[in-house]
């Protein structure tokens, strides 16, 4: 294969070949739930459920397998803001080769685990993806191993695109595909090949709002989408996302959390942010069109410790989560006078909190913080009307 060009269609199917058996032909699940909300067929093409947890096994055993005897000697080295690392780590230990991934510092424990487990070893460098590629590539220079791109190689990106092939054979009637792009190896890869099979299929990119380099210059900001916390995409890639993408828009971390929560609540899949960008998108009303779409979910690997706070978060604005400040006397059995009253209109109490030092308020009083599980908006404002009626000051917090 050509080194630094796009693949083509062959070098796809090439790749097919290669991943098969390996690499899972991953489910698609048609949604009534987003159905009903966008007004268009919606379909969910699973790689959240794919071996490591991420498309990215594709690109990684296509790359790895194409190595020589002298460079599998040589191992490996890659840069990966987590699913790339846990892939190339699985592929390399299957093929018999070393393998060392750097990662940032402030990546998911839930992918550093894995990818250590996957039989690599691993080193935390930098602040963000790009940094932890510098460290990569000194190694590479130090040691005369082969450097694994996350997104910026022709067989990665043919590998990725085998999603494409199975698109076209299990939904043969998609109007818009909507994909994550990041350093855009997989927005690429699925372009190409429905660009060959399927061209009257708009592809959208969906960028995180706090990185989004084709949408919009700024600095790489910190987001729950961290697999697509690229400062730009790759010189092959780049190129390619011009070229073959339809449009390209962004989502906030807000709209990324509701629509983790979404998925896991409804389609009862586990969906870390950038996985989940594709679906936000559709969600506001930022994909076009009215006629079938599949959303590509591109991983499931979210830390749990965020996984948590992003249901909260997520649960809070859908107004499943009120959070109050009011004030109470401070004398035994007036806090139990305001839970009951509470528990009377159906609500139900997440966690309670007293402050009394530091604040400027009488003596005889207590700050009380509450977190209130409700139904919905207008549960929300009853509530606080209710309060607001048997005598209590209220401050809505969330």
């Amino acid at each position: 294969m050509r080194t630094g060009t796009a693949p083509t269609l062959r070098d796809i199917e090439a790749a097919r070949e290669r991943v098969r058996g390996i690499a899972q032909v991953t489910p698609i699940h048609f949604s009534e739930t987003f159905s009903r909300r966008t007004g268009r067929r919606v379909l969910l093409k699973a790689e959240n459920l794919q071996r490591t947890g991420a498309f990215k096994i594709r690109g990684a055993v296509n790359r790895i397998s194409s190595l020589t005897d002298a460079e599998r000697a040589a191992g490996v080295v890659a840069a990966s803001a987590g699913n790339h690392g846990q892939a190339v780590a699985w592929a390399a230990r299957e093929i018999g080769v070393a393998a060392t991934v750097f990662m940032p510092q402030d990546s998911p424990m839930t992918k550093v685990d894995a990818t250590r487990n996957y039989g690599a070893r691993v080193e935390l460098v930098g602040e963000g993806y790009d940094e932890a590629r510098v460290a990569a590539e000194n190694r590479v220079d130090a040691t005369g191993a082969t450097f694994v791109p996350a997104f910026d190689d022709e067989r990665v990106i043919a590998g990725q695109g085998t999603i494409g092939l199975e698109l076209v054979e299990q939904v043969p009637d998609a109007e818009t595909v909507v994909v994550p792009v990041g350093g855009g190896g997989l927005a690429a890869g699925v372009a190409l090949a429905l660009a060959e099979l399927r061209p009257e299929v708009r592809v959208v990119g969906v960028q995180a709002a706090n990185c989004a380099p084709l949408v919009a210059e700024g600095e790489l900001g910190f987001t729950i989408a961290e697999g697509i916390a690229v400062k730009r995409p790759g010189e092959i890639t780049a190129p390619i996302l011009r070229e073959h993408l339809a449009a390209i828009v962004s989502v906030t971390d807000d709209e990324i959390s509701a629509a983790i929560l979404l998925l896991l609540e409804r389609a009862k899949l586990v969906v870390e942010g950038a996985g989940a960008a594709g679906l936000a998108a559709l969600l506001a009303g930022r994909v076009e069109g009215e006629g079938p779409v599949v959303v590509i979910l591109s991983g499931g690997n979210i830390d749990p410790s965020l996984l948590i706070s992003v249901m909260r978060h997520g649960l809070t604005l859908a107004s499943r989560y009120l959070v109050v400040r009011t004030r109470v006397s401070d004398r035994p059995g007036e806090l139990v006078k305001l839970l009951t009253l509470i528990a009377r209109e159906r609500v139900n109490v997440v966690s309670v909190e007293h402050h009394r030092e530091g604040l400027a308020m009488s003596v005889a009083e207590t700050e009380v913080e509450l977190t209130l599980a409700t139904r919905d908006e207008e549960h929300c404002r009853v509530l606080v009307d209710s309060m607001e009626r048997w005598g209590y000051p209220v401050e809505r917090l969330r």
